[in-house]
């Protein structure tokens, strides 16, 4: 029920986007947005549980090095378990024609609500994302991750997730 609320709100952000990016009156698209929602550890069958998700970046803070385009993101995502992650990191973005490979790292703050214990409160996510370019500055894309504490708990069992992305740049 919870996560039917989450869904809820996840559509109403998605319709309201032109609005609120209307009011801010930004002069140049800097800023993407991404909203995605997916399976969080699909390959535990005890402990998988949906999720949705918002990140943020900002264009205006990228930089060209020899691994490519690098910009910082920030981002929080949320189970039907009432899990939370909390983060904050890096990626890559290479486009090839309409295609985008987006890698990133995040280190994060995790919190198993009623849902997987990872093992420590700081935790790792490593992601790879695949999208394709839509009209109107957007995408719609496919990523997987996965969350690791590198061994800094007692215990690291890890979670695998995959994630339907949309995103839109303002």
């Amino acid at each position: 029920m919870k996560f039917l609320r989450l869904s809820q709100i996840l559509i109403i952000l998605l319709l309201s986007s032109n609005l609120i990016a209307d009011e801010i009156k930004l002069d140049k698209k800097n800023t993407e947005f991404n909203i995605y929602t997916g399976m969080f550890d699909f390959s535990d069958d005890g402990k998988r549980s949906t999720l949705i998700g918002f990140q943020h970046q900002n264009e205006n803070l990228y930089r060209n090095t020899f691994l490519g385009n690098l910009s910082p993101i920030t981002g929080a995502m949320i189970t039907a378990d009432n899990a939370t992650y909390f983060y904050t990191g890096v990626q890559a973005q290479y486009k090839i024609g309409n295609l985008n490979l987006t890698p990133s790292f995040t280190p994060g703050l995790y919190d198993q609500g009623n849902g997987k214990d990872l093992g420590h409160i700081l935790e790792f996510k490593s992601e790879v994302q695949l999208s394709l370019d839509l009209p109107k500055e957007s995408q719609f894309g496919f990523s997987y991750n996965h969350l690791s504490n590198a061994s800094l708990g007692e215990k690291n069992p890890g979670a695998n997730s995959y994630m339907f992305n949309f995103l839109k740049k303002f």
